[in-house]
């Protein structure tokens, strides 16, 4: 990217992303990957300036936390990011309905923090529109990305994916934010192993389900371990980043999951279901397991899709949206 960009999340480092060895980051998360593609440097939101000059930088990305708000409603970062930043965009964090779980102050403090970014971006298509009804102001996907440098070496998967590789590895745990429960009985139809992670959302007597939990582990290393399975099912209301779906494509693992999420439907359009669908997703699971021809197809086509979501179309999409606002 020629223009200059910053990002502002509740991190506490000061980086400046772009070197070699920042593409070798085994915990390289969405919003690092990000960072990384556009050579950017990040700052804390509380402390956006760290003695910058004016008009610094082109462009200013702000990811708003989730929760923990008090300090950041009793400073004027935005006005701070503003000197620094020709334009500044806010970047959706979590479902778009998240904030609504907010106390009323906080709500109206958030809602008015939109309001002072001059643009907004959003994870899914489906976001859109809710933003820009929300607030009227114009909203871009920027969409979820994979630095490939530590997993290229998972990149090639068996042909069919037998041998060892039977297992199904299920998205979340078991609560209404993860879907849990849906995705269990769904993947239970492959009739093999399941595996899920241990997000923080685990719920007390998980454990005593006939699932494999897996430890917290690094991306890297999550990356290798999912490419073990044949399967992905995630079935999560929670439409956000879409990273369950994204990992799956470049590793070539069919998933089925729910209308809504970006990774999802265009990734794995054949696997894809409405909302609350299990009788679809049953079925499709069960033709996954017996019919050849069609897990094939699946597999082969979210490898191919995945093209639309490498970091050369990532730093593209990021150029047209900063043309489309005049930052040059």
């Amino acid at each position: 990217m020629e223009q200059k960009i910053a990002f502002f999340t509740e991190g506490m480092h000061v980086s400046q992303f772009g070197a070699p060895q920042d593409r070798n980051h085994t915990n390289c998360r969405t919003d690092v990957a990000w960072q990384i593609a556009l050579e950017a440097i990040h700052f804390p939101i509380t402390l956006p300036n760290q003695k910058r000059m004016a008009g610094e930088y082109d462009l200013g990305i702000v990811i708003l936390p989730k929760k923990g708000l008090g300090k950041l409603m009793t400073i004027d970062f935005m006005d701070e990011i503003h000197r620094v930043c020709k334009k500044v965009a806010i970047m959706q964090e979590g479902p778009n309905w998240n904030w609504q779980d907010y106390t009323m102050e906080e709500q109206m403090w958030y809602y008015n923090t939109l309001m002072s970014a001059d643009f907004l971006l959003c994870h899914n298509n489906s976001d859109i529109n809710y933003y820009k009804g929300l607030t009227g102001k114009n909203t871009y996907v920027m969409q979820s990305l994979m630095i490939e440098d530590t997993i290229k070496e998972h990149a090639s998967i068996k042909e069919n994916r037998t041998d060892h590789r039977k297992r199904v590895m299920i998205g979340g745990n078991m609560c209404s934010w993860y879907g849990g429960f849906d995705s269990m009985i769904v993947a239970n139809e492959f009739d093999t192993g399941l595996m899920a992670p241990s997000m923080g959302r685990k719920i007390p007597r998980e454990d005593e389900l006939d699932i494999k939990y897996l430890p917290y582990m690094d991306w890297t290393t999550w990356m290798k371990t999912l490419n073990e399975c044949k399967y992905g099912v995630h079935l999560m209301r929670t439409h956000a980043a879409g990273t369950f779906a994204l990992n799956c494509a470049y590793l070539g693992i069919p998933c089925i999951g729910y209308k809504g999420l970006d990774t999802q439907e265009i990734l794995h359009p054949l696997t894809t279901v409405a909302v609350g669908d299990l009788k679809s997703a049953k079925d499709i699971a069960h033709r996954l397991k017996t019919d050849k021809e069609f897990y094939d197809k699946c597999s082969t086509n979210t490898k191919i899709f995945y093209e639309g979501y490498n970091e050369n179309m990532y730093v593209f999409q990021m150029n047209e949206i900063c043309i489309n606002e005049g930052i040059k």
